[in-house]
């Protein structure tokens, strides 16, 4: 007997909301897994319905809700993203996690996910690995053995974790950056695009180049 479809919301209705579209209708085209109902987004889109799927209101709303709902949170800055998720506080909403068909992510590769998490198409993640909860990893990353990426980390396209790295909550890598093995990255520090983290960084800073350094701490 075929499983029902489980009802998939959006919230974020932009760019990647709908690239998060697309992966879950390409997580369909394997396995229908997803009926998608809806976007929500507290700005509203300049149309009613994004790539036939309609927007149908805020984070109010979406609290509202008078059925079970799985939800996934499609904002790329860390922090805005545990902020949407701190918002999202109705008993009949749980978090999805979405992972595209053609990463390989089997038992044997001892690999643990959190809930709300996003492995984009392309991702490469080795063995021993631990994803924490509402971690972006965008197109083409990839993740060396024993790394750890707490909650709600975001990593932008084609960013490289060592083995053995450790990646604190909220930590953000730009395009193409990289955090080599054994390195910690601190909390909410960001490691801007193309810069390569070859020592530990602390908490709550922005670093660039190569060797990644510190220029700016945030309150």
């Amino acid at each position: 007997m075929t499983k029902p479809l489980k009802p998939l919301v959006i919230f974020g209705a932009g760019g990647l909301g709908r690239e998060i579209l697309l992966l879950a209708r390409q997580i369909n085209e394997v396995t229908p897994t997803w009926l998608l109902t809806g976007f929500y987004d507290d700005a509203s889109p300049a149309s009613a319905f994004i790539h036939g799927v309609p927007y149908r209101g805020t984070a109010a709303d979406l609290n509202a809700t008078k059925e079970p709902l799985q939800v996934i949170v499609a904002v790329g800055n860390s922090q805005a993203r545990a902020a949407v998720v701190s918002r999202l506080t109705s008993p009949l909403l749980q978090f999805a996690t979405l992972i595209h068909p053609s990463v390989a992510c089997q038992q044997y590769q001892h690999i643990s996910v959190g809930e709300g998490s996003i492995i984009t198409q392309s991702c490469i993640l080795t063995t021993d690995i631990r994803v924490g909860r509402h971690v972006l990893l965008n197109l083409g990353c990839t993740i060396g053995h024993d790394a750890v990426l707490e909650d709600f980390c975001s990593l932008m396209p084609h960013a490289n974790v060592g083995g053995e790295a450790h990646l604190g909550v909220g930590v953000y890598l730009g395009t193409n950056a990289t955090v080599i093995n054994q390195v910690r990255v601190g909390a909410r520090t960001i490691v801007g695009a193309g810069a390569v983290a070859v020592r530990d960084l602390p908490a709550d800073c922005t670093a660039v180049g190569v060797p990644a350094t510190v220029i700016k701490t945030h309150a």
